[in-house]
């Protein structure tokens, strides 16, 4: 099977995995697939912060050419300093020990099912202390039905 990597954007408001992509290694693709689908379904305005570690992927030209493309500002932890980027750690964290711990894979497909069936169990139903306990589509749609108020 071999190795998969997975990165991931992290809307830091809502705590919903907004981006993801899945590849067999490690290269800038896999970091700008993610922000691609992040930035297709939220089409933020310019100026949007974008927090990430300071891996290579991350560092390079293309990548920060794609953020600069997108409006967006590159913000990087501190080296060798996991606290900065710890909502995402946490995300980490969560996955590996909540579904991943001791299971086995045949192939890189089942695998990634795996991950995206957790991605969505994340996303709808995983509730979140920092969010009052509910989940982060739940945080989102009271967030939006505020919005509708105060607009009427």
């Amino acid at each position: 099977m071999g190795w998969l990597y997975l990165a991931v954007v992290l809307d830091l408001y809502s705590r919903q995995v907004v981006g993801w992509s899945m590849q067999a290694h490690m290269q800038t693709s896999l970091v700008a697939d993610a922000l691609r689908m992040a930035w297709f379904r939220r089409r933020p305005e310019p100026g949007l912060i974008l927090h990430s570690d300071r891996g290579s992927q991350y560092c390079s030209h293309a990548f920060q050419k794609t953020l600069v493309e997108y409006g967006m500002q590159s913000s990087m932890s501190r080296k060798g300093n996991c606290w900065d980027n710890a909502p995402t750690e946490s995300l980490w964290g969560s996955l590996k020990v909540g579904r991943l711990y001791g299971m086995r894979f045949e192939t890189r497909r089942q695998a990634m099912d795996e991950v995206i069936d957790w991605l969505t169990y994340y996303n709808h139903r995983r509730r979140h202390s920092t969010l009052g306990y509910i989940s982060p589509m739940q945080h989102e749609k009271n967030w939006f039905v505020a919005q509708l108020k105060d607009a009427a």
